[in-house]
């Protein structure tokens, strides 16, 4: 069995693949500073009501893009699950090109999506990732990874709302009442311009993407807010809530002997 670790900048995600199907999937908030026994003591418990004992665990994979988690997510693999995990790395074999100028510079996560994606769908295609960040990647039909977009996560942008505006409240996310656009009072004037403000720069970096591709293409969303706005698009082709996931676990199919060198920021070796 494989276990990968998902780890973000907002969650962290842990699953187990037994070569046909995911085991389980799970989610835990990320903290910089949760040591290894922690994650431990939380994800034995829940392998446990699976039916997964330690030792069933054969490989892991890390895909992460916060350094300071990465020395206690691979000591668990070490220590728990007597594992070397993969650690997610330009410098892997991916199996496209990364045509970028500096292709180390590029967070994992979005190789992993394209890599995912382009298995999974086929390209062209652009894959909209609703995270801490919202990102826009572009994947060739022969799955070159081309660049993307970098935005401000919707979680990111209502809070700085709040915290800007002495006057405005903290809202939640989601599509307005309706589906009006005009609110009629503060909160629900928020909320349509966080939902519909979002759906249009969906559309609208969609629409500018494929012109400047000059080609069809496909729409690919992941991230937990995936499901919310596609209530208010019709841009998706597809959503995937486990293209991450699957983007490790076909990662480590191509590369099942950890290479020693994938790990370079010392500041990632530091416990």
């Amino acid at each position: 069995m494989l276990l990968v670790i998902d780890a973000g900048n907002t969650n962290a995600v842990f699953a187990v693949d037994d070569g046909e199907k995911w085991r389980g999937t799970w989610r835990i908030s990320m903290q910089t500073q949760r040591t290894s026994d922690e994650y431990a003591v939380w994800l034995l418990t829940l392998l446990h009501n699976e039916g997964i004992a330690p030792e069933d665990i054969t490989g892991a994979a890390i895909g992460t893009v916060v350094p300071a988690a990465f020395y206690h997510l691979r000591q668990l693999c070490r220590q728990y699950f007597n594992v070397e995990p993969l650690v997610a790395s330009p410098r892997l074999d991916w199996g496209f090109q990364i045509a970028l100028d500096n292709p180390t510079e590029v967070g994992v996560d979005r190789l992993l999506n394209g890599l995912a994606a382009q298995r999974l769908y086929g390209g062209p295609l652009v894959v909209i990732d609703f995270g801490t960040a919202t990102t826009f990647d572009v994947v060739a039909e022969d799955g070159t990874y081309l660049g993307g977009i970098i935005a401000p996560g919707i979680n990111l942008s209502v809070e700085a709302l709040h915290m800007a505006a002495a006057r405005l409240p903290r809202i939640g996310i989601g599509r307005p009442e309706g589906g009006l656009v005009i609110g009629k009072n503060t909160n629900m004037a928020m909320r349509s311009g966080v939902f519909w403000g979002y759906v249009g720069l969906i559309e609208g970096l969609v629409e500018r993407i494929k012109r400047e591709f000059g080609a069809p293409m496909k729409v690919l969303a992941t991230g937990g807010l995936a499901p919310l706005f596609s209530e208010g698009t019709q841009v998706f082709d597809h959503i995937d809530p486990e293209l991450t996931i699957n983007g490790l676990r076909f990662l480590f199919e191509r590369n099942p002997e950890p290479p020693l060198h994938t790990i370079t920021d010392s500041t990632q070796e530091e416990g």
